[in-house]
């Protein structure tokens, strides 16, 4: 390392000497200074799902511009992660996060300036727009720690760091509860999070690391634009965290528009559902390293097919106590396929390294420029599921009173990522003459690993 600049010179995670001397505890110590950050952004992403609740009639907002206001919070957020992925590799892991942790103090300290009765939607749609900046911590920390680990790790490291990261939209909704239920109004929750920004900023200058052949590499970004994985997972992210962060922004509303729940009611529920699907992302990437990505990902998109079809019936039934459940199972679901999916992506571009004959360091390197650039475009992608969930509510509130017809349309769709994760990376191809692909002399790819 350079001194004074935290820049580390030589990195090799796939070396086990390297790795169980040096390399393994220094890439987890970044890893909880990175998961603390990323924890605090996610509660600035999400703030504003827990603002609409304190915004009571005396606000002059309609159930409709609160879903199109956490809607376009979420989109800004998934707009930013494609900046946000690259700027690691042109500041630093290090410095980045030092920045994009600070820069958390804008949006918070303008909504504390704003929170009050009177002031107009526009303001607030304004003001909320920054609050997405918080959503690209996510892109940066993980394109961040994937370079940190070795590939056999990679489930259980990046499922750790965004399950830690998800965990700060269970933990802004736990804090207002209890802001609420001492009488407090908004502005005590935004003083609450100003220290802690301050201080996750603090420790990420004095205790993170930069790596330095993690060079920016604009080639990189354009060769994950063109392969096909990228979008293909980008479409099952979106079945995956684009449903997380959706479902974290509308679930109060939901209750609070469809169940007649009181604020205070409502964030006695939804907190729920957010810190388990926090909580088993690592499960989820763990099962991935064990099992393989492409089948915890496929049962997976089962189950959530399932679940959601319990919440049509909740819903058309009007049963509150099933629909908190099969809601709760649901995020639940959603966090263990973000963790196989996002183990999915370095397998992908390892597999094809290897059908291009590299091996070894030739092969985690290719491996690792091109994960780490479709990391930031799927995780932006993924994340625009969440606008699309926020206007499905909005548009099935305004055309039947409730949020069935939405989550028909969810049903659909998880029905549709299931079929394409089965035919593009469980199906195995058949070569002519009967034998498999696999049998063949020239290397072929083959995904049911990943």
């Amino acid at each position: 390392m350079t001194a004074g600049g935290r820049w580390i010179q030589q990195w090799d995670p796939e070396d086990e000497t390297f790795w169980k001397e040096t390399g393994e505890r220094i890439a987890k110590r970044n890893l909880w200074f990175s998961v603390l950050s990323e924890h605090i952004g996610f509660s600035i992403w999400t703030l504003w799902s827990v603002l609409v609740l304190f915004m009571g009639p005396e606000y002059g907002l309609t159930p409709a511009d609160k879903f199109l206001l956490t809607s376009l919070v979420t989109l800004v957020g998934a707009v930013v992660r494609v900046p946000y992925t690259f700027a690691v590799a042109i500041f630093g892991g290090r410095n980045w996060t030092v920045v994009s942790a600070g820069l958390l103090l804008v949006p918070t300290v303008a909504a504390f300036a704003v929170m009050k009765p009177g002031t107009s939607f526009t303001t607030f749609l304004w003001i909320g727009l920054l609050a997405g900046i918080g959503g690209g911590n996510f892109a940066s920390s993980m394109t961040n720690i994937n370079a940190f680990f070795p590939l056999r790790q990679k489930g259980w490291a990046l499922g750790l760091n965004a399950g830690g990261g998800n965990l700060g939209v269970a933990a802004i909704q736990l804090v207002a509860l209890a802001v609420i239920g001492a009488s407090g109004g908004p502005r005590v929750l935004l003083g609450i999070y100003i220290p802690l920004i301050v201080v996750a900023a603090v420790l990420a200058a004095l205790f993170m690391d930069s790596i330095e052949n993690v060079k920016n590499d604009t080639g990189a970004a354009r060769d994950a634009a063109k392969d096909a994985h990228t979008w293909i997972m980008s479409f099952l992210y979106i079945g995956t965290f684009g449903s997380f962060i959706g479902y974290s922004f509308a679930f109060g509303q939901v209750l609070t528009t469809q169940f007649g729940r009181t604020p205070l009611q409502a964030t006695y529920l939804t907190f729920m559902g957010p810190l388990l699907g926090s909580l088993v992302r690592p499960v989820g990437g763990r099962l991935a390293d064990r099992f393989g990505g492409a089948r915890i990902t496929l049962w997976n998109y089962v189950a959530m097919a399932a679940a959601t079809a319990v919440l049509v019936l909740a819903s058309t039934q009007k049963s509150l106590p099933l629909f908190v459940a099969a809601f709760v199972v649901l995020f639940s679901l959603t966090g263990i396929g973000n963790g196989s999916t996002f183990k999915m992506i370095p397998g992908i571009f390892q597999a094809k390294a290897a059908a291009k004959g590299l091996q070894g360091e030739a092969a985690a390197v290719h491996a690792r420029r091109l994960s780490g650039a479709s990391m930031g475009l799927i995780g932006a992608v993924g994340a625009l599921g969440g606008v699309g969930i926020n206007l499905a509510f909005r548009q099935s509130f305004l055309s039947y009173g409730s949020g069935t017809g939405a989550f028909v349309t969810f049903l659909a769709y998880y029905a549709v990522c299931f079929g394409v994760t089965w035919a593009v990376y469980l199906r195995r191809p058949v070569a002519r003459g009967g034998a498999t692909a696999a049998t063949e002399a020239k290397p072929q790819l083959s995904y049911a690993e990943v």
